[in-house]
């Protein structure tokens, strides 16, 4: 079987945005991420069986290299620096940091357990690998036809919606944050094209950086959990984890970057933390569960609270999304907000078959656990309950 993976670039541009900071900040931290795949019961056929061929793609992964035009591209990113492409022209992910077996119950398990700086390369290249070997066993050319006619569906409401825009208010701005979830790299890719050459206005850009690099289109990204995550396991009190995690991540990129994400143990403990300092420092925040609409009243109020205008600060949404629900957002808070929708697996894999919804998280740093307190009970993520409990006593958060 032909190599999925192609390039080190067809991953998301919070990997490098993240992985830089921990290169400067935290080089020597140990992690160890988990795969869990959230909806067993709905899948076609069982995971364990795409085994096989997981770990030959695996091998594949682990021989790539950044090519010189890659890293010129990286260059190029204003937020990028020298030394850290420098770092990349050597990088190369080791297979030894990587297992993929079975577990006690007979399900897929996929353990990456190394230094950070290789094991946090590895979650995006790893869900899209599993995502396309299990399509690709129940793939025919009705899913086929149907993806398109579906894409066809979007892409005219896409041009309905920007027909309706107010040309006073904020403009609705749409991004694709599929790749983990895609069909195959190809669909991604034709998804994309479409959406771009359909509504270039509405369209802002995707997350995948040899997408981004090849249609010549803008990448976007910041931060993701783990990074916040980190920091419960590193050298500051946990009650302090997130104001470190922002601080550390202000220092080395100077306002470019400047979405936070809330919800690591929820958006009220993240209100309590995201003070003046940080409110003006941060050009906004991204949702990633609970109710949108709650959440983003939440943020206004405390914008108000603080005396900062909420128009000159960014909402993106970037949970569970289609265009209808980005649309429904966007006519809710555009009088009060700048918004942006990031959109998954929505765009990149509506082909009329269940998706899977499969994760690799941040589980252990320094031999620390770490845990995410999601807003949607479902999303919460951890593998040790005792710790858990402890975050959620720390942050004064009830157990829904």
């Amino acid at each position: 079987m032909a190599p999925i993976i192609q390039s080190l670039l067809d991953t998301d541009l919070y990997k490098f945005t993240m992985l830089q900071v921990v290169l400067h900040k935290f080089p020597q931290t140990h992690s160890v991420y988990h795969f869990r795949c959230r909806n067993l019961q709905d899948t076609a056929y069982p995971l364990v069986d795409i085994l096989d061929d997981l770990n030959e793609q695996l091998d594949y992964l682990c021989q790539l290299q950044f090519k010189e035009d890659e890293l010129l591209y990286l260059r190029s990113l204003r937020f990028i620096k020298s030394d850290f492409v420098d770092y990349l022209e050597l990088f190369q992910l080791k297979r030894r940091f990587i297992k993929a077996g079975i577990d006690e119950e007979g399900r897929l398990d996929i353990w990456v357990e190394g230094p950070m700086v290789q094991a946090m390369m590895f979650e995006i290249f790893v869900l899209a690998i599993v995502n396309e070997l299990y399509f690709k066993r129940i793939r025919s050319d009705d899913v086929l036809e149907e993806g398109e006619c579906r894409l066809l569906a979007k892409v005219e409401l896409l041009k309905k919606y920007e027909a309706e825009q107010n040309p006073n208010d904020p403009p609705f701005l749409v991004s694709d944050f599929g790749t983990r979830r895609r069909y195959s790299f190809e669909w991604q890719k034709h998804v994309i094209e479409e959406f771009n050459k359909a509504a270039p206005h509405i369209f802002r850009g995707t997350s995948n950086v040899l997408i981004a690099k090849n249609l010549n289109i803008t990448p976007i990204g910041t931060m993701a959990h783990e990074f916040l995550q980190a920091f419960q396991a590193l050298d500051v009190r946990l009650r302090n984890f997130q104001k470190s995690a922002l601080e550390t991540w202000v220092q080395e990129y100077r306002g470019d970057l400047g979405i936070a994400l809330t919800d690591v143990v929820g958006m009220d403990a993240f209100l309590r933390d995201f003070d003046l300092y940080f409110a003006k420092l941060f050009d906004g925040l991204r949702h990633d569960s609970g109710d949108p609409y709650e959440w983003g009243d939440k943020a206004y109020e405390h914008y108000k609270k603080l005396k900062i205008d909420s128009k000159t600060k960014m909402l993106t949404f970037s949970d569970g999304l289609n265009l209808e629900k980005a649309w429904s957002l966007h006519n809710y808070f555009k009088d009060r907000f700048q918004v942006s929708f990031g959109i998954g697996t929505n765009l990149t894999n509506d082909m009329g078959q269940t998706p899977l919804n499969i994760v690799l998280k941040l589980v252990e740093c320094n031999g620390q656990s770490v845990a995410k307190i999601s807003d949607s009970p479902g999303k919460t993520m951890t593998d040790n309950d005792t710790f858990l409990a402890y975050l959620r006593q720390v942050f004064d958060i009830a157990e829904v």
